[in-house]
């Protein structure tokens, strides 16, 4: 769907919770940049990638132009994530940031979530999430089929908007925590905001976002979600910034 200023609705992102803006209209340019921000918050956070664009040429033309953008486009969806700031999206990692296995033994002696999927696992992959961002529901939506090899431990943090921590709170204290985030999801990406917020936080839950956030700034991390593990076959510790197809996880995972 197109509307004016060349601004279109992206369904390759979390089922159109983020558009996708071509910038310059000059024919002679031979690309374009596009920036996704993500629609979760009260500001955008930027995605951001180049493709080529097409000039009036012939048809076989425009039909090679569009072949070679599909692989762009999909490699993005493949990466969408919230982040921060338009140049976090684009920017190389933070000065000062931990080594994989340093910040991975660090979230995991730390960081406080709800537990799905293969509970026996030695081996949990830690999830960094806002509860407002729509790649954080695509990729709960897309680990579902994992869980039975895989155990996750998703850690809500807060920093997208002023329904992230006590939407955070609300789903730590869910009796059934996974049932109540797979209906948050479902209505975040429905474009309906999400569960209802609770009428307080409890002091415990609400210490807990906060020092979950912490620890996330604490990792120079930009973007959620954010995604650390032990690959199962290799046994190194990898991290991901961003969603992913449930097949690129299973291989990011080695399962």
């Amino acid at each position: 769907m197109f509307t004016s200023g060349r601004t279109r609705a992206n369904r390759g992102f979390a089922k159109g919770a983020c558009k996708m803006t071509t910038a310059g209209t000059s024919p002679a340019q031979a690309h374009s940049t596009h920036a996704v921000p993500c629609q979760a918050g009260p500001f955008p956070h930027f995605l951001t990638f180049t493709m080529p664009k097409a000039s009036p040429q012939s048809p076989a033309q425009r039909q090679r132009l569009h072949l070679l953008a599909l692989p762009l486009v999909a490699a993005v969806a493949g990466l969408a994530a919230c982040s921060k700031t338009e140049e976090a999206a684009t920017a190389a990692p933070a000065a000062g940031a931990l080594p994989p296995t340093q910040a991975y033994e660090k979230v995991a002696t730390t960081g406080k979530g709800f537990t799905v999927g293969a509970l026996m696992s030695a081996n949990p992959v830690f999830v960094l999430f806002d509860p407002q961002c729509p790649h954080c529901g695509h990729l709960w939506q897309t680990s579902q089929p994992l869980l039975g090899k895989v155990k996750f431990v998703w850690v809500p943090v807060s920093f997208i908007n002023g329904k992230s921590a006590p939407q955070g709170a609300a789903i730590l204290a869910a009796g059934n925590p996974a049932e109540f985030m797979t209906a948050h999801e479902a209505s975040l990406l429905a474009g309906t905001g999400g569960a209802p917020l609770p009428a307080s936080m409890s002091p415990e839950h609400e210490a807990t976002i906060k020092a979950n956030t912490e620890l996330f700034n604490s990792l120079k991390v930009e973007s959620v979600p954010y995604i650390l593990a032990k690959n199962l076959k290799t046994g190194t510790v990898v991290t991901n910034a961003g969603a992913m197809e449930t097949a690129a996880l299973a291989e990011f995972l080695g399962v």
